[in-house]
């Protein structure tokens, strides 16, 4: 018999999008213990405070919270440490370059597991929006829902 596949959690930071404009797109590795696959596996962590900066040529993000995993005893990490994102040479480059712009950072805004098990983190280079900005996009958001309502009540 074929066995059923268990789905994997994918923790968003939902606050970004609306937070920042999105320039450009990167997917990155993470270097993580084996503590802190298994609290991930278990959809135990936070990346509302987490940011990423380069140092040395190396990219890590600061502030991502994995909670301690429950039977890992004296093995268990430390829940808020840096880790290192795996990125290519030329992507890091490409990011050091668009941090030159004003307001320009690099947000996580997603962490998943792909198609073959491994941890991926979705970084974004962005620029903070403005209050006339942010309306904007509760404007659009708002005029969306109105329309998808609409035609629902039409189907």
């Amino acid at each position: 018999m074929a066995e059923k596949k268990k789905k994997l959690p994918v923790i968003q930071n939902k606050k970004a999008k609306f937070e920042y404009t999105f320039l450009e797109t990167f997917q990155a590795g993470i270097a993580l213990t084996g503590t802190e696959v298994k609290s991930l596996r278990e959809g135990k962590a936070n990346l509302q405070e987490a940011y990423c900066y380069i140092n040395r040529g190396e990219l890590f993000i600061k502030g991502m919270n994995i909670s301690e995993y429950d039977k890992g005893s004296y093995n268990n990490h430390e829940p808020t440490r840096e880790r290192k994102l795996l990125l290519k040479k030329r992507e890091i480059e490409k990011l050091r370059k668009g941090l030159e712009q004003e307001g320009a950072t690099i947000v996580p805004y997603r962490v998943f597991f792909n198609e073959r098990n491994l941890v991926k983190v979705d970084l974004a280079l962005g620029k903070g929006k403005k209050i006339h900005d942010k309306r904007e996009s509760l404007k659009e958001k708002d005029s969306k829902k109105e329309m998808d309502r609409q035609m629902k009540k039409y189907i």
